[in-house]
């Protein structure tokens, strides 16, 4: 790398979950003296290691890594703690002389990053234990109607089973007496700045091969141990809304160490899930992100080759 990594530029690398893009990411660094930083809102969690398919030590000690497992499950990680997070790695990272190289799922993440995030103010404690009380005694239904009543804008955003969004919206109206839209449609804050050069990358293999890598993988965190790493989540007595708790594969590894299902049909849910998951990512992905450059991930030396020139024209790294 020339230069230090003080003036290189980011490389931002995004797609949906087993898309390859932490394998991409790894041989990146390697390549391009890097340190990898973690935008995955479930590989946060220092708890989950296997249940969000974490690098393992052998990646870790190939490169360094940062954010990954830096928080406690009984943490509910927002996307402003996640951009603070991330702005202080990126300064360490250059600090360092390294390139800084964001990998992740988890797209609202990468917009609180380059976009910032609308102003909206901190929610009372006494409002929030109030919505959350709420929310864990009333049916999703009830709560949907309630929030129609309070911001009919934001109820027709929100399915009533999306709990804690409709939770989100209700509290912040009742905390500010603006809907959560009006908040969210002002200009955003706390982004990094506009004058950094910047290679975004979005993978985006074709749907079949990102299924296949899903079932496979779901299999794989069975033989390494995915109901153990269930059972001390469920030692913790966590509450079920806490993000950890709703990552991909939990409830269905919880529900079999409570007596509730059978391994192999938590298995077979849980891979379902987890396409219907990257479905959704891979459709919003093209949506949202069609300004970045699109890959299949490293299929071969000569795709590599063509993410590295990319790379390379978008910032000073070689």
């Amino acid at each position: 790398m020339s230069g230090d990594g003080r003036e290189s530029g980011i490389v931002l690398i995004a797609g949906p979950t087993a898309s390859g893009k932490s394998a991409l990411a790894l041989d990146l660094a390697e390549v391009l003296d890097g340190t990898i930083i973690n935008a995955d809102s479930m590989q946060i969690y220092r708890e989950l290691r296997i249940l969000s398919a974490r690098p393992g030590e052998d990646e870790e000690a190939r490169v360094p890594h940062k954010l990954y497992g830096v928080l406690s499950a009984v943490q509910s990680c927002s996307a402003a703690l996640w951009r603070d997070l991330a702005l202080n790695a990126i300064a360490d990272v250059r600090a360092e002389g390294r390139l800084p190289i964001i990998v992740g799922g988890t797209g609202l993440y990468f917009r609180a990053l380059l976009d910032g995030l609308a102003p909206v103010p901190e929610i009372p404690d006494a409002i929030r234990r109030e919505i959350r009380d709420l929310a864990r005694r009333e049916p999703p239904e009830r709560l949907h109607e309630r929030l129609a009543a309070r911001d009919p804008a934001m109820a027709a955003r929100l399915q009533p089973g999306d709990r804690q969004r409709v939770a989100r919206a209700l509290e912040t109206v009742q905390a500010t007496g603006r809907s959560l839209a009006e908040w969210q449609a002002m200009e955003g804050e706390g982004g990094i700045g506009a004058d950094e050069r910047l290679a975004k990358i979005v993978i985006l293999p074709p749907r079949e091969t990102v299924y296949a890598r899903c079932d496979v993988r779901l299999k794989a965190m069975v033989a390494a141990g995915a109901l153990e790493e269930a059972r001390r989540l469920e030692e913790m007595a966590l509450d079920d809304d806490l993000p950890a708790m709703r990552a991909l594969g939990v409830p269905h590894f919880l529900a079999v160490v409570r007596g509730e299902m059978e391994l192999d049909d938590a298995v077979t849910r849980a891979q379902t899930a987890t396409r219907h998951y990257a479905k959704r990512q891979l459709t919003w992905f093209r949506h949202q992100f069609a300004d970045w450059a699109r890959f299949e991930a490293q299929q071969d030396e000569m795709e590599f080759e063509k993410i590295i020139s990319f790379i390379s024209k978008q910032t000073s790294v070689l």
